[in-house]
């Protein structure tokens, strides 16, 4: 079915057709005609799908239809998303479709400046995508209302749920209109998101393009039993392209359970010389983008990801998915392999599997009721891990490191201290040391975090030989940064 058989405008036709897209996938040809009747929609269907443009196309005709003015710090449809990556894929999908409709488009999401988003939204804008907690920061500082909201999905809502977004979400809602359009989309349908759409949706139409919790059909999966210890070895080489299911790799995206972990593999990797990237959320939002660009353009061919990442990554061509540890909740191992096979395309899903993670592997097959082809270790395995290059300490080769010596420092004659280091700064409290930076102490403060003149013990120029005389330093400053003596 084509997209003007769907009823969309023309402003819509011409943007999906400067994208050269003209038949409609399963869940637009089924939610497009809903949404545009202006029903509440529950969607089941899995990334890669074509969700994004299910509800992204008859929202924006629904908007440029009704022509009302764009609320003063506000928005008109709001699209709430679990991760930073999906947020901003969202919005630009909502650029490309709205290109000639004239609506203004938004993001918000963490890791990047509150004062630029609240700048962002001062005027208002007609489409808003988010993450939840840095809308409800926004909410907070009162640099945006949401009694304006004419539509909201909620998109990945199961995932929102899985990173505990319920309480935020709980707030937001409670802000917006009950006279709105709600449209819920999630890869999964457990009980949580029926009590959800319950809550939220008026008389909701559902679709549903496949079953709860089944991996994509042009997905082959495969599992090889392994130690811990040797999945890095097995990773390289499967990277090296020497072990089954390796041909034609091109672009591979490996999962780690842990952020640590990612960080582990793409050391590893480098050393073997293999360029790697990891995303995770302890990378700031530049070089998650920086990351996920190299990814895209093919410049780095191997991502690292957690499972945040899982559904915030839509980059066509990933013939690989490497489950390099297993996720422990079975629903993440299927939006891991949705990476691949994405718009008609075949791919392949390769896991690790070590002794620990077989009740894992037990539930994965359970739930999506596939049994994962095993592939046995290579015959030249062992030989393979010989060869890996040993990793040793610096120095001379050979050379057997010994620990350091502690360096102890002599008491000066006496029994007494030194007075130019100024008394002893106990910290037996647990609380950190000031640093630069911190606020200075108000004077007349609790006296115990910082005696005036106690010149800063450690001030190295002071601590020898400084000629202040004894407690050096000036305390003249309320007690504030000491003012450091030049010995």
């Amino acid at each position: 079915m084509s997209f003007e058989q769907l009823g969309l405008s023309q402003p819509i036709l011409q943007a999906l057709d400067q994208k050269n897209y003209t038949v409609a996938t399963p869940i637009q040809q089924q939610a497009i005609p809903l949404v545009l009747q202006g029903r509440d929609l529950l969607g089941i269907a899995q990334t890669g799908t074509g969700k994004t443009a299910a509800f992204m196309l008859p929202s924006i005709d629904r908007l440029r239809e009704a022509d009302n003015q764009t609320p003063f710090k506000s928005c008109r449809m709001l699209v709430l998303a679990p991760t930073r990556e999906l947020a901003g894929q969202i919005a630009k999908s909502a650029e490309d479709y709205g290109g000639f409709t004239g609506l203004r488009v938004s993001v918000v999401v963490g890791g990047t400046s509150v004062g630029k988003d609240r700048n962002k939204l001062h005027r208002g804008t007609d489409i808003l995508v988010a993450t939840p907690g840095r809308l409800l920061d926004l909410v907070d500082q009162k640099a945006i209302r949401l009694d304006g909201i004419e539509i909201l999905v909620l998109d990945e809502a199961d995932q929102m749920l899985d990173l505990g977004f319920i309480h935020a979400l709980r707030k937001l809602v409670a802000l917006m209109p009950k006279e709105r359009q709600t449209l819920l989309f999630s890869a999964t349908m457990p009980s949580s998101i029926k009590d959800l759409s319950k809550q939220y949706l008026n008389n909701p139409a559902q679709v549903s393009v496949a079953p709860a919790a089944t991996t994509a059909e042009r997905v082959k999966q495969f599992v090889t039993l392994v130690s811990q210890s040797e999945k890095q070895a097995l990773l390289e080489l499967m990277l090296k392209k020497r072990y089954p299911q390796t041909e034609g790799m091109e672009r591979v995206l490996v999962f780690t359970r842990t952020k640590h972990g990612a960080d582990r593999v793409v050391k590893k990797l480098a050393q073997a010389g293999i360029q790697s990237d990891a995303i995770h959320g302890n990378k700031s939002q530049p070089q998650r983008e920086r990351a996920l660009a190299n990814f895209k353009s093919g410049r780095v061919p191997v991502l690292i990801a957690t499972d945040i990442a899982a559904r915030g990554i839509d980059v066509t061509g990933v013939s690989h998915v490497i489950n390099y540890e297993l996720p422990n909740v079975a629903e993440q191992y299927v939006h891991r392999i949705g990476r691949t096979a994405r718009a008609g395309a075949d791919g392949i899903a390769l896991t690790l599997c070590a002794e620990d993670e077989r009740a894992y592997l037990r539930d994965i097959q359970k739930l999506t009721g596939v049994t994962c082809e095993r592939l046995p270790l290579p015959e030249n395995f062992r030989a393979f891990i010989d060869e890996l290059p040993i990793t040793r300490p610096k120095g001379n080769p050979g050379q057997v490191q010994q620990p350091r010596a502690k360096k102890v420092h002599a008491k000066p004659l006496g029994g007494e201290r030194r007075g130019d280091r100024g008394p002893r700064q106990d910290n037996r409290s647990g609380e950190r040391p000031a640093q630069q930076g911190d606020r200075p102490a108000q004077h007349g403060g609790d006296r115990a975090a910082k005696p005036a003149g106690a010149g800063g013990g450690q001030n190295k120029r002071r601590r020898f030989g400084g000629k202040g005389p004894a407690g050096g330093g000036s305390g003249g400053n309320g007690g504030g940064f000491q003012r450091r003596s030049r010995g």
